[in-house]
């Protein structure tokens, strides 16, 4: 399995791009940096995206890539919840911000979404996905994704802290995970319902008391001006729980 980090922050500028993963170039999680890092050719590739959440720097691709699929006569496949299918159908989609590709063109529309239910393995494009909820401002989920050879990577997507019911359900080779501001944000962060490095420390030891292990954790999300702070945080949480913990980066390309 090979993933390649598109987009790593929560700010857009010359150098950071919001959050989007892809897997193996035929399957994305989350849409806030995938037309403006993917060729034309390399979009056309894409069979699936998953979209955690309806916030904007997760889901804004999604008419761009509409547009892309539409002039090519063929159709993306987008998963996700009943809550992001709302947002997007009266929002990006509404036929009047721009185009309904959820309906165009009529015979073979360019987007087709899926809804899908948290805790129900989904076979998607030779991929099982589960897809759990975590804690955020708006419903969430976050998706394991484990391919045919039984590579696992479990990505949370935006969420705070509380995340014992989660990692009953996953158990992965590789943790992607939201660190959006450094530790004196601690607050910000649990009312927001996203991470500093010291609230995932707490998530990683409880993940650990439950599952006996810990994998190798990356995580997206920063502020870009918050950075350095943050990641000299994270290097004293990797430190201390003697374990791989990385910011992501644009570009940054992961294996398993």
């Amino acid at each position: 399995m090979d993933i390649q980090i598109l987009g790593a922050h929560n700010c857009e500028s010359q150098s950071s791009k919001f959050t989007s993963l892809l897997i193996d170039n035929v399957l994305a999680i989350d849409a806030g940096g995938l037309t403006s890092s993917l060729s034309l050719k390399a979009q056309q590739k894409l069979k699936a995206i998953l979209l955690t959440h309806q916030h904007y720097d997760h889901v804004r691709d999604i008419p761009a890539l509409g547009m892309n699929f539409y002039l090519h006569h063929a159709t993306i496949n987008i998963y996700s919840t009943q809550s992001v299918y709302d947002a997007l159908t009266t929002r990006l989609l509404d036929g009047k911000l721009y185009p309904n590709f959820l309906e165009q063109p009529q015979q073979n529309p360019a987007i087709k979404f899926t809804i899908i239910e948290p805790y129900r393995i989904e076979q998607i494009e030779g991929y099982s996905i589960l897809a759990t909820e975590v804690n955020h401002s708006v419903p969430t989920i976050g998706y394991q994704v484990t391919s045919s050879e039984g590579k696992i990577v479990f990505y949370t997507g935006d969420t705070g802290p509380s995340l014992a019911d989660c990692w009953k359900y996953v158990s992965p080779q590789l943790l992607i995970t939201d660190v959006t501001a450094p530790n004196r944000y601690d607050e910000f962060a649990k009312e927001s319902g996203h991470l500093t490095p010291s609230l995932l420390k707490q998530e990683l030891v409880t993940f650990q008391e439950l599952k006996g292990y810990l994998p190798q954790v990356v995580v997206v999300h920063m502020n870009p001006n918050l950075e350095k702070e943050i990641e000299a945080e994270i290097a004293a949480v990797a430190k201390t729980l003697n374990n791989s913990i990385s910011l992501a980066y644009e570009g940054m390309q992961l294996h398993l």
